[in-house]
């Protein structure tokens, strides 16, 4: 399986998720929940065993650790996926067919497990310059 790892910088941070306020300050992207968010990281992977190719967006969301429900964070998904993730492909000329938006409670490694970081995951079909949500 070939994965590419894409860096993400804060220089990438800033433009996608940060507002510039007059005075300069940063304001945290604004998310349906209101939750505070950091994006981990963003890989491209290969398709495998017929899977599409995809490209994930995985982010730290600390408040899921501390109460915070998939049904507190559910329409974050779809918001990052059109907001966030698009834009981020189009900008770099990226053309795949499959979003995963990821929040865990703090960093974790791709692919681990551990029953004491709580996750959550949505997938989305990406048609037409918009993000369609999968059943997965």
């Amino acid at each position: 399986m070939t994965h590419r790892r894409i860096g993400v910088f804060v220089a990438l941070w800033g433009a996608l998720a940060c507002a510039t306020t007059a005075t300069g300050q940063e304001e945290a992207l604004a998310v349906p929940s209101g939750l505070d968010l950091r994006l981990q990281e963003v890989r491209l992977e290969d398709g495998i065993f017929g899977q599409p190719r995809a490209a994930r967006f995985r982010f730290v969301a600390p408040a899921i650790g501390e109460g915070a429900s998939f049904a507190d964070v559910e329409a974050d998904f779809a918001y990052l996926c059109e907001n966030l993730a698009l834009p981020w492909l189009a900008e770099r000329g990226e053309n795949v067919p499959r979003v995963v938006i990821s929040y865990a409670a703090r960093d974790i490694e791709f692919g681990a497990i551990d029953p004491e970081i709580v996750q959550f995951f949505d997938a989305f079909r990406v048609e037409n310059g918009t993000c369609i949500w999968e059943n997965f």
